[in-house]
């Protein structure tokens, strides 16, 4: 783990907390926590019948302890060894590292778990967020008029 934060995998108990609101005492959320670029992915993870212990969702705690973000994996490697990630943070979570610092995280977690390859895309609008792909090892592959596409090789 990075000093700058913690992934902590989300069970589906706990997604289905975040995506009602149900904070428990020691769940220690940033007050802009969840996000609602966080309940898409969050349902996708309650879907699924049986979810992968590794390539699943993470919350992303700083420093402090506190849940500024969430990270997470569309399922695992395809016949190729691809996964595919996406990632995102409350606003007070931006524009210190952190992004950066779980994106590293989750690659050395894929990296460890098989994968050979990571891809992830962002909006053309989105300049931090490919600042953050590029940043932690991410190569751009391709765009479309709506996203950027970004790879990463892992062996």
């Amino acid at each position: 783990m990075t000093s700058l934060v913690t992934l902590e995998p989300i069970s589906q108990l706990l997604a289905s907390r975040i995506i009602a609101g149900l904070q428990f005492p020691g769940d220690n959320w940033h007050e802009q926590y969840p996000f609602a670029d966080e309940i898409i992915p969050l349902q996708m993870l309650l879907a699924l019948e049986s979810p992968d212990p590794v390539f699943t969702q993470y919350q992303v705690r700083d420093a402090d302890g506190l849940a500024v973000g969430g990270i997470g994996f569309f399922g695992p490697p395809d016949a190729d060894g691809v996964v595919e990630l996406g990632y995102g943070f409350v606003p007070a979570g931006r524009g210190r590292g952190l992004a950066t610092a779980a994106l590293l995280e989750a690659v050395a977690i894929a990296g460890s778990a098989g994968a050979l390859a990571i891809i992830a895309d962002a909006t053309l609008d989105n300049l931090p967020s490919q600042r953050v792909l590029t940043r932690a090892g991410f190569t751009e592959t391709h765009r479309d008029e709506k996203l950027v596409y970004f790879r990463r090789a892992l062996h």
